[in-house]
């Protein structure tokens, strides 16, 4: 392990110290930040200043080229107390318990936040200074930069707009879905193209 990548240290909510599993495809900048129970997929690209934290609610998963950018937090509230689970600060995804789950080809832009209980389903893009919450976003989403979603659950498809606030499972139905003709249809497909180049040549160079 190296500074900025290392176990992290025993507390009453995590007894056991643990290290980080990196896929050798992924690439951590040298100021990114990964500490203890957190895995990493392949080609997954974490940018400098961005600090991904398994010392409090773990396991943290990042699936397969999905891209963390610069001065992204993934961070968790506590998901063990002397060797009890906390159950409400869990979520569960394919039979396996997460604090913070984020699927394939998910995209964290710069300065967002991800705080777990948190789930972000496969190629959604989560957009600048965003927060995700106590919540779940499903797949193939589009998260405006500066929204806020907090204890709630985004469904499939769906488009949150910059800057919303959203905290009640009543405002859902007001949300835009996200159909082939949508402008951000295919947006971040683009950037999981470019952030797994940069994985890739960062390693090779």
């Amino acid at each position: 392990m190296t500074d900025n990548i290392h176990a992290n240290v025993p507390t009453n909510f995590i007894q056991a110290p643990a290290e980080p599993t990196i896929d050798p495809t992924a690439f951590v900048h040298p100021r990114g930040l990964v500490i203890g129970h957190v895995q990493l997929g392949r080609k997954v690209f974490v940018g400098p200043f961005a600090s991904i934290r398994g010392d409090e609610g773990v396991p943290i998963f990042i699936g397969d080229e999905s891209n963390v950018q610069d001065q992204v937090v993934l961070h968790a509230l506590e998901t063990s107390q002397n060797g009890k689970p906390i159950e409400e600060n869990l979520r569960r995804v394919n039979g396996q318990n997460y604090a913070i789950y984020i699927g394939q080809r998910v995209s964290l832009a710069h300065q967002c936040q991800i705080h777990g209980p948190a789930v972000v389903g496969n190629d959604t893009f989560v957009g600048m200074q965003a927060l995700i919450f106590k919540s779940t976003v499903g797949q193939n989403c589009f998260i405006g930069p500066a929204a806020k979603i907090i204890g709630v659950d985004i469904p499939d498809q769906t488009a949150v707009p910059t800057g919303a606030i959203i905290t009640h499972p009543d405002q859902i139905s007001t949300l835009e879905k996200i159909t082939p003709d949508h402008p951000f249809f295919s947006f971040n497909r683009k950037v999981v193209h470019v952030n797994t180049q940069l994985a890739s040549s960062y390693q090779n160079k």
